[in-house]
């Protein structure tokens, strides 16, 4: 093993840190265009899982949107129910909770809408309107389910006034059975892509400070602290996760402006407030797993030999 005097060591290091150091230059200028694809690469993945967020707040706007569409209708049980005793069950109904809105259909305004319907008159063969008076009114999206439609028509059917309670049973199971299944497959496929996007950013971010880790030795070596060399580059994190989130909303808002568009059906699902959140919440993904994948980066670099930068 050679020996060193003082004066010998203290040259051996300083030809060290000078070789540490070009070599950090020029890792450092390898490292900038890796920035560039670090922020490509995490904006790939992030516009990936505002898609698949996209899709699954549609899912269940339309899953709202065809529950919320289900009618019940409760038929009056005679034609000479008092006007007193027709608004007072009409007010009772439109005061339970599971009502999104409500209509009071007389026997007149029913026979106009069988005869629009394609249906033929009745003119020839019966003297009277045999359709009764009904109150027609849509449920809140929590209350469409088979067990309360149920409940909700024991309910109504108690009153004396009421002779039937009709609503689509089957169509009501079939719904609830599709949606579920969709919107299962849609949260595990969001959750699964939620951790793929974990990892490929976190490699994306390790691949980019590889470039920088003679640089960051060399600071090491000359007497910089930890925070003193982790600053700028967890500064540097922050606002590539911001640019590639911003890009990746930029992307995903684009495409769903698109879709509204080509489809225009689709505007009757747009949710504003949720697409809101799903984008702070891209943001928030951007900057935390960037600054998280930096961090540990830099924090391996420090702790490594210098042997083993190699």
């Amino acid at each position: 093993m050679p020996v060193f005097n003082s004066k010998g060591y203290f040259c051996f290091l300083l030809t060290k840190i000078d070789s540490m150091s070009q070599i950090g230059r020029a890792g450092s200028k390898r490292g900038k265009p890796s920035y560039f694809m670090s922020i490509l690469g995490v904006t790939l993945v992030l516009f990936l899982l505002g898609i698949i967020g996209w899709l699954v707040i549609n899912a269940n706007k339309l899953g709202q949107y065809f529950r919320e569409s289900v009618e019940v209708r409760a038929y009056l049980r005679s034609s000479d129910v008092s006007v007193q005793d027709s608004t007072a069950i009409v007010n009772y109904i439109a005061q339970q909770p599971y009502v999104r809105e409500y209509t009071y259909v007389t026997k007149e305004a029913a026979k106009k809408q069988y005869l629009q319907d394609g249906n033929t008159d009745w003119a020839g063969v019966l003297d009277e309107n045999p359709l009764p008076n009904s109150i027609n009114f849509k449920l809140k999206n929590e209350y469409v389910q088979s067990d309360t439609l149920a409940r909700i028509e024991r309910d109504i059917e108690a009153n004396p006034l009421i002779s039937d309670v009709q609503y689509p049973k089957e169509l009501v199971t079939n719904l609830n059975k599709n949606i579920n299944r969709i919107s299962l497959i849609l949260l595990a496929l969001a959750v699964i892509l939620s951790l793929v996007v974990i990892v490929l950013i976190d490699n994306t971010i390790r691949l980019a400070m590889f470039s920088n880790r003679f640089l960051i030795k060399t600071m090491q070596m000359v007497g910089a602290t930890r925070w003193f060399i982790a600053k700028p580059l967890n500064v540097r994190a922050i606002i590539n996760g911001a640019i590639s989130a911003t890009i990746a909303i930029i992307l995903v808002y684009g495409l769903t402006l698109a879709a509204e568009s080509f489809l225009p059906e689709l505007k009757a699902l747009h949710d504003t407030r949720t697409l809101i959140l799903l984008f702070v919440l891209l943001l928030i993904m951007g900057i935390a797993i960037t600054l998280f994948s930096t961090y540990r980066s830099v924090r391996k670099y420090l702790r490594m030999k210098l042997d083993e930068l190699y």
